[in-house]
C-alpha cells in the first residue's frame, strides 16, 4: 500500500431540519392549539484514531464526506429524525487543522482519540414552543440551522521515540534492521527508503522503545533537492535524534565532516524546534575501517566536526551490519527516555497512554507502517518469532 502522509479534505455537516407550524385539527376538538414539531439535528463528522490503519491514501481518493440533513418537524406534535453522524477512521498521530483559518481542530495522538470536525446543524423549532396565554395560536417557525463546512489538512506525524537522520546510504535502514525486526529496504543505490519505517527496539522483557527510519536528506533538502524535508515532520514527536554518520562513504571526494554539517542545517532551516532537539551522533560503519587506523580516523573525524577538547557525551560508534556498538546504545537509549518520561501506567487504558513509550506496551497500539517487534541484539538475524516474513536483503552495506 502506498504511504501517504498529507492530504486535504472537504468536510460538510448536515443541515438542521426546519421546525413547522401546524394546528390540531380533529373531530369535535375545536380549536386544538399548535402541535407544530422541532426539526431534526443535521449530521456531525467526526475524526476517531485507529491503530489499525497506517496512511491517510484513503483520503486522496475520497476528499469531499457529505452528512446527511436532518428532517423536517411535522404535526401532532412529531418532531423530524436527526441524521446519523460519520465517523472518519484516521491513523494514530494525524494532526488535522483548517486550511483558511491555520488553526489546530484536532490532534489524534492516541487511539480511540475522537474529534468533532464538522458540526451538524441545530433543528428548527416549531410553532409548539411559541404559545403563551396571549398568543394561542402562534404561526412562528424557525428554520434548521446550517451545518459547518470546512477544508482540513490532514497531516501524519508518526509516533516513534527515537528518530533516525542521516544522508542516504549512511546506515539507517540497516540500524533499524539490526535492533528491530523491522526490515525496510536495503540496497547499494541511494534513496531506497521512500516512506517511514518504524521498528520496537526490545531491551529486556519489560522495557522498549519505537525508532523510526525517514528517508535520507541531503544538501539544499529545503530547496527541494533530493526528496526534500518534508518527511522530516516525522520526527517532531520523538524525545531524541540518532544522527548517523557513515565514515566510509562510497564517493572518494566525500567529505563526513561536511556532509554531517550540512545534515545540521538543513535540520535547523526546516523547524527550529527539531533542531534544538536533544541529538547524538552516531559514527557507523567502522567495520570498514582497519583496526589500526580505526581510532585515528575516528579521533580526527571527531576533532574536526566538535573541536579539540570538545566533550563526547552523547557520542557512539558501531557497525549496524556486523551489530558492534549496537548493544550498547539502544541500552543508552532505553535509559534516556525513561530519565526524561517516565511512564505512567495509572493513566494508561487499554492502548495506552498518549506518549509514544505509553504505546509500547502494546505493540498493536502503534499505528504506524511497518511497527515489528523485536529482542534487542546486536546480530541482525535474530528477531521476534512473531515477525513475519520479508523479501532477501540485498546488499546491506549500502543502504538509506
Amino acid at each position: 500500500m502506498k504511504f501517504v502522509d498529507e492530504v486535504s479534505i472537504e468536510v460538510h455537516a448536515g443541515k438542521g431540519g426546519d421546525g413547522i407550524a401546524s394546528f390540531r385539527r380533529e373531530k369535535f376538538i375545536p380549536r386544538g392549539g399548535p402541535d407544530g414539531g422541532d426539526g431534526g439535528r443535521g449530521g456531525s463528522i467526526w475524526a476517531v484514531a485507529d491503530r489499525n490503519i497506517n496512511t491517510l491514501i484513503d483520503f486522496r481518493f475520497a476528499r469531499i464526506h457529505r452528512a446527511r440533513n436532518g428532517e423536517k418537524g411535522r404535526g401532532s406534535d412529531c418532531y423530524g429524525a436527526a441524521a446519523e453522524d460519520i465517523t472518519l477512521r484516521m491513523p494514530v498521530g494525524t494532526v488535522i487543522s483548517d486550511i483558511e483559518t491555520g488553526e489546530v481542530i484536532a490532534d489524534l495522538a492516541k487511539h480511540g482519540a475522537r474529534a468533532i470536525i464538522a458540526k451538524g446543524g441545530d433543528g428548527g423549532l416549531g410553532n409548539i414552543h411559541f404559545k403563551t396565554s396571549t398568543n394561542r395560536a402562534p404561526r412562528q417557525c424557525t428554520p434548521g440551522g446550517l451545518g459547518q463546512v470546512r477544508r482540513l489538512q490532514l497531516e501524519l506525524k508518526v509516533l516513534a521515540d527515537v528518530g533516525l537522520l542521516g544522508l542516504p546510504n549512511a546506515g539507517k535502514s540497516t540500524f533499524i534492521r539490526s535492533v528491530s525486526a523491522a526490515r525496510p529496504k536495503v540496497a547499494d543505490y541511494p534513496f531506497t527508503t521512500l516512506h517511514p519505517n518504524l521498528g520496537v527496539v526490545r531491551v529486556d522483557h519489560s522495557r522498549s522503545f519505537v525508532i523510526a527510519d525517514i528517508p535520507g536528506l541531503i544538501e539544499g533538502a529545503a530547496e527541494g533537492a533530493g526528496l526534500g524535508h518534508q518527511f522530516l515532520r516525522h520526527l517532531a514527536r520523538t524525545r531524541l535524534l540518532l544522527h548517523l554518520v557513515d565514515l566510509v562513504p562510497p564517493d572518494p571526494e566525500a567529505d563526513p565532516v561536511r556532509d554531517a554539517r550540512s545534515i545540521v542545517e538543513e535540520l535547523r532551516k526546516y523547524d527550529e524546534s527539531l533542531f534544538l532537539k536533544t541529538r547524538w551522533l552516531v559514527l557507523n560503519k567502522v567495520d570498514l575501517i582497519p583496526e589500526d587506523e580505526r581510532d585515528e580516523r575516528i579521533q580526527a573525524f571527531l576533532d574536526e566536526y566538535l573541536g579539540e577538547g570538545a566533550s563526547r557525551e552523547g557520542v557512539f560508534t558501531i557497525s549496524a551490519l556486523t551489530g558492534d556498538g549496537c548493544r550498547d546504545l539502544t541500552m543508552q537509549i532505553m535509559n534516556h527516555i525513561a530519565l526524561i518520561a517516565p511512564p505512567d501506567a495509572e493513566d494508561d487504558d487499554v492502548a495506552g497512554d498518549a506518549s509514544p513509550a505509553g504505546l509500547v506496551a502494546g505493540v498493536t497500539a502503534i499505528a504506524v507502517p511497518e511497527v515489528q517487534d523485536a529482542t534487542a541484539t546486536a546480530v541482525p538475524e535474530v528477531q521476534d518469532a512473531t515477525a513475519t516474513a520479508v523479501p532477501q536483503v540485498q546488499d546491506a552495506t549500502g543502504d538509506d
